[in-house]
């Protein structure tokens, strides 16, 4: 999210007219020429940088200008008040590169609205900024701070955005958080907060909420439903438990959803795609929902991204998901979905309308019966194409080949038969192949040396046979190749080299 810089102009440095004349006599004499830079006023802010500056160990590259010889509103990452020109109002030095602690000095720069020092390298722990009232946006994300999140940040009573995301802060999110109540982005994942959300978040006016991977527990509480304006949820990699709150229907702005890694249950409302419409992400992975998926996810139309995998969903996938005309993404993989006959395989025939899915990841479910032909009238954008792990039978139609995207292919342990053609040669964007645990026969094909950027190919436990084609040889990025044995010892004897390009190879026996 990108982060407010609040514009000011700097102001000029006043001209120094000549020195007074001492001599009544000679009015017009010429003034004598300074040996120095003209002498610049120290003021209380330029003092508290200069301190922070010398906590800094690897400063004088990217601070040179931080000189008390330089105009103060000329210094790097500093721009100053408009209206007092010796404060500093914003502080910007994102991403430099620079080591060290934060200065206490910091808590003196009270007429700061802008503090951004975020993607360093900063260790210790967070300066008591309580003075700084006028504050509205305070970005320290990836850095490397430790300790916990101190009360008297909450003396900040105008602060906006709250940004200490991806460093190693422990403890609790403190409750008087609530005191913050112009706070609209609070942003504190990737540290190690334990404890639980504070309820008191529902008396602030926050529109995104990020607390992913920390150790969060507790359920989620209901007070976050009266965050009427609240449009990102990400609380993902927690161990937040409990049911999924059904007081998160009321929040029809929510757009980003991520409850995902976590140890929540239960069945999901009935309504959450019609009540939640304005969805472009639903993550929930790795939980233990269970029942079926929801109709009404067809309705939330403007959805990109579905991740309902690694849970206990059961039943049909719906067919109103060929509604869902901006899927990018559909992982349902890891759950106890059923597809057995025709009517039951229609939810693949409704995606075709969804000309930008790029992910389709069905793996690990309870999938049965053929693959249909039309699989290959899907998106010309599917790039992952994930099968594996189900019941699948029959042949494996050559419309596949008509993914000239794809990137990964998976139908391995499946009952699948039949020899695998030329086509799948077609889909040269192919990294990895997995075709292993199945009933495949016949020749390995010879067109696999034209995926040229194959990097892991899995044959094994198949009924192939012939030997290894001498096009495989030139696969120079494959670096993982499980393949029969006896097809690779029939190769060997009949001069066939394993490339040098090749890291891993593994040798198993056929069923």
């Amino acid at each position: 999210m990108p982060h407010r810089t609040v514009q000011t102009t700097s102001p000029t440095t006043p001209r120094r007219g000549p020195p007074a004349s001492t001599d009544a006599d000679t009015p017009c004499e010429r003034p004598r020429r300074m040996r120095h830079g003209p002498v610049v006023a120290r003021s209380s802010d330029m003092l508290a940088l200069l301190d922070f500056k010398h906590a800094i160990t690897n400063a004088e590259q990217v601070l040179s200008s931080w000189t008390p010889s330089t105009p103060l509103c000329q210094w790097a990452g500093v721009n100053c008040s408009r209206t007092h020109t010796d404060r500093v109002a914003v502080l910007n030095l994102a991403g430099q590169s620079l080591t060290g602690t934060l200065s206490p000095s910091l808590g003196n720069l009270t007429f700061l609205r802008a503090l951004n020092l975020s993607a360093n390298h900063f260790t210790g722990h967070l300066p008591d900024l309580s003075h700084l009232r006028r504050l509205e946006v305070l970005d320290l994300s990836i850095n490397a701070l430790q300790g916990v999140i101190p009360d008297t940040l909450m003396n900040c009573s105008d602060l906006k955005e709250l940004i200490l995301a991806h460093n190693s802060l422990v403890g609790e999110i403190p409750f008087k958080i609530g005191l913050l109540s112009k706070l609209s982005i609070l942003s504190l994942g990737e540290n190690n907060l334990t404890g639980v959300i504070p309820s008191s978040l529902n008396n602030t006016q926050l529109k995104g909420i990020s607390l992913p991977d920390n150790q969060l527990t507790g359920s989620i509480p209901h007070e976050l439903g009266h965050l009427s304006n609240l449009s990102v949820l990400h609380l993902g990699g927690n161990m937040l438990s409990g049911e999924f709150p059904t007081i998160l229907i009321n929040m029809s702005s929510l757009r980003s959803l991520d409850l995902g890694e976590n140890e929540l249950r239960g069945t999901l409302p009935s309504d959450i795609g019609s009540a939640l419409h304005k969805l472009v992400d639903l993550v929930l992975y790795a939980n233990n929902f269970e029942g079926q998926i929801p109709i009404s996810i067809g309705d939330a139309l403007g959805l990109k991204h579905l991740d309902l995998s690694d849970n206990k969903f059961t039943g049909e996938i719906p067919t109103s998901l060929g509604r869902l005309t901006e899927l990018v993404v559909l992982n349902l993989e890891l759950n106890n979905l059923e597809a057995s006959d025709s009517k039951s395989w229609e939810f693949l025939y409704a995606l075709k309308n969804c000309t930008y899915l790029n992910v389709l990841a069905l793996d690990g479910n309870w999938l049965s019966g053929t693959i249909p032909n039309y699989i290959g009238e899907l998106s010309p954008q599917l790039e992952y194409l994930l099968l594996g792990n189900n019941n699948l039978s029959g042949i494996v139609p050559s419309s596949i080949g008509n993914f000239t995207s794809l990137m990964n292919l998976g139908l391995s342990n499946n009952k699948l038969i039949g020899t695998i053609g030329e086509w799948i040669g077609k889909p040269k964007k192919l990294q990895n192949l997995e075709l292993e645990q199945n009933n495949f026969d016949g020749p390995i094909p010879s067109s696999i040396g034209n995926l040229t950027q194959l990097a892991k190919l899995y044959l094994a436990q198949n009924n192939f046979n012939g030997t290894i084609p001498t096009s495989l040889a030139y696969l120079q990025q494959l670096s993982v190749w499980i393949f029969p044995a006896i097809i690779y010892m029939v190769s060997y004897r009949q001069g066939f080299s394993v490339s040098k390009h090749w890291q891993f190879v593994v040798c198993r026996t056929t069923n």
